[in-house]
């Protein structure tokens, strides 16, 4: 049976020898008989992706790259590492010691890859963004649930010390618990922000975050403060490209993060304003509405307990609550209480009875609001409502207002502001309420159930490679145009590097490719200072993406004799292919140049290109 190998390329610019190394192993591969297949980490992003699945399956890995690739996907499997001029040079050296088991085995835990699909609507980049902000915020929620829940166990009032129940280890448990819960809008803001803009984004959100906790805007402002920080530093980033490279330093440590921090933390501090305005509103109002019908009454609580759970509409209906509780009234904490109670349950409740509404990790946290459902932590079904708010908060909102106006039609008097299920001994009718919540958390666990999707992640994974696949289709027919008669010469005259630039650029000046010679040369000139164009092994790819072309071409050279073009193996060039390619033509430079760095690794390709009678011939052999 052919061994399974599997191949991760990439260079720092991410351009020809990412692709030339892929091209090189597949060849090596093919020649020894062994099956592998090469992810490319390019300019363009992330190609030919290695799935779970494919590591899993793999017998080895050949990770050929000057740049940072994740590599932890890969613990527990042999994994040879390389730098991407091996990867060229010895392709067959490396397969061979992958065939013949001489790989030493990655440590580290075994880490299961997340597939991620690189074309997505702006409605998935949202959900994206989002899931990337509840995931790391999904577990400081239960930790800091839980912790808070144990330390009722001592009493309501335990972490009190002006309290007869006071315990300092209950204290201490609750405390670890609040500083929990209290990262948790801060860290939903910055992993949304790092998702969008990667880690600059990610300072910009953490300041919003903390904002959005400390002005009362609760996850709402956070969610909020996540997109405007991730989409404002994207902004930025692509405002300072133009800036000169010497310059990188200050502008990473130093510009972004000022204007970014700046202009988010203004925002967010203009909305903590608004959101404090509307508690004074809704805490007058329903004080007003206290003496009218439980039926009213009750809707109004459930809808704001609901609505932003733990946040400024959800604390307002929760300290009306506890300002009526000090003047005796405990028919109004009763209906706040079940309100609270409820969201939590019903989302245990779904993830019970229906588990194809929820993945594998998120049947697992759902459960654990069971727990902390009966200890009055509401805040346990955030990450479910922030996955889709549109659909969830309403239907948490009907939940908790059937178990609040229950409440209040039974005249249930809950005397303790918090505690949760932990209290019943202080409730005036405990049974019944415990009854009212379930009814409300029934109802809404069966709406949950009708309003959320199924999870079908192998459908999405399918459709993903599908639309990849018309993707690379689209892509190669568009290079086919790029090649011409007029841009081919068979004898190159130039016998140094400035010598052949210049020709190649007259080529295409006198095609009409070019608005600007100059301007083209000078954006020429200019990447060759970052690295050299000349690939080794007699090939030279010089290439510029400048407003000084008019139209895509590529000008291709060929010299028997040779020419010097400061190639990395230090070896004359006899081949030359100029990518001229405008502004506006997005990323079909790269394109180009993978698609020419692979078809350059096959010997028997440019033997046809060196041995070509015609122009026309060359042509036909570059659009095959």
């Amino acid at each position: 049976m052919a061994k399974k190998i599997l191949g991760v390329t990439g260079c720092p610019t991410g351009i020809a020898h990412t692709f030339m190394a892929e091209e090189a192993l597949k060849k090596a591969a093919a020649e020894l008989g062994c099956e592998i297949k090469v992810e490319t980490n390019g300019a363009i992003g992330v190609e030919n992706a290695l799935t779970a699945k494919d590591i899993q399956e793999a017998d080895a890995i050949i990770v050929a790259c000057d740049k940072n690739v994740d590599l932890d996907r890969f613990n527990g499997k042999p994994v040879l590492e390389v730098s991407v001029a091996d990867g060229i040079n010895k392709a067959r050296e490396l397969i061979q010691r992958c065939m013949d088991g001489n790989v030493h085995i990655r440590q580290g835990s075994t880490a299961q890859r997340k597939e991620e699909q690189e074309e997505l609507s702006f409605g998935r980049q949202i959900y994206k963004h989002l899931m990337n902000g509840v995931s790391h915020m999904l577990p400081l929620v239960v930790a800091g649930g839980v912790l808070t829940a144990i330390s009722f166990l001592w009493g309501i009032y335990s972490f009190d010390p002006e309290s007869t129940q006071y315990n300092e280890i209950a204290a201490l448990i609750k405390s670890i618990g609040g500083y929990s819960m209290g990262l948790m809008v801060p860290v939903l803001t910055a992993f949304i922000a790092q998702s969008i803009s990667g880690r600059p984004g990610m300072l910009a959100g953490l300041v919003a975050g903390m904002i959005a906790s400390e002005t009362g805007s609760g996850f709402i402002g956070g969610i909020i403060g996540g997109f405007l920080a991730g989409y404002f530093v994207l902004f930025l980033i692509k405002a300072f490209q133009k800036m000169p490279r010497q310059l990188e330093g200050l502008k990473s440590i130093f510009m972004i993060p000022i204007v970014s921090v700046g202009v988010t933390g203004a925002v967010m501090v203009l909305l903590g304003g608004p959101c404090s305005a509307l508690n004074n509103l809704m805490m007058d109002f329903l004080i007003n509405l206290q003496n009218s019908s439980p039926i009213l009454l009750g809707v109004v609580v459930g809808c704001m307990s609901a609505f932003d759970m733990g946040g400024p509409v959800n604390k307002a209906a929760y300290v009306t609550g506890t300002m009526l509780l000090g003047q005796g009234n405990y028919l109004f904490m009763a209906g706040v209480s079940a309100a609270c109670i409820t969201p939590p349950l019903i989302i245990a409740l779904a993830a019970t009875f229906n588990k194809n509404r929820f993945t594998k990790d998120d049947r697992a946290a759902g459960l654990i609001n069971y727990v902390l459902g009966c200890t009055h932590i509401t805040e346990g079904a955030i990450p479910f409502a922030a996955k889709n708010p549109l659909k969830v908060i309403p239907v948490l909102m009907v939940g908790s207002s059937i178990s609040a106006v229950l409440s209040y039609m039974m005249k249930i008097e809950v005397p303790a502001p918090h505690g949760g299920f932990l209290i019943l001994g202080l409730v005036n009718k405990p049974l019944l309420w415990v009854g009212c919540i379930l009814a409300g958390s029934a109802v809404g666990a069966v709406l949950y159930v009708l309003v959320t999707p199924k999870v079908h992640e192998e459908i999405a994974e399918a459709a993903s490679v599908g639309n990849a696949v018309q993707t690379a289709r689209t892509e190669m027919e568009t290079s086919k145009s790029l090649y011409h008669v007029n841009t081919v010469t068979l004898q190159v005259k130039g016998k140094t590097k400035d010598e052949v630039i210049e020709e190649m650029s007259s080529l295409l000046e006198k095609d009409g490719t070019l608005i600007d010679k100059a301007k083209f040369k000078k954006a020429i000139y200019e990447r060759e200072e970052m690295s050299t164009t000349g690939m080794g092994m007699g090939i030279a790819i010089p290439h510029a993406k400048t407003s000084a072309v008019k139209v895509p071409r590529v000008a291709v050279g060929i010299s028997k004799e040779g020419f010097d073009f400061a190639s990395e193996d230090g070896k004359p060039a006899h081949m030359v292919f100029m990518i001229a390619t405008s502004e506006a033509g997005g990323d079909l430079h790269l394109k180009t140049l993978a698609e020419l760095s692979g078809k350059l690794m096959h010997e028997e390709f440019v033997d046809s290109l060196m041995n070509a009678k015609t122009k026309e011939e060359i042509i036909r052999l570059l659009e095959k």
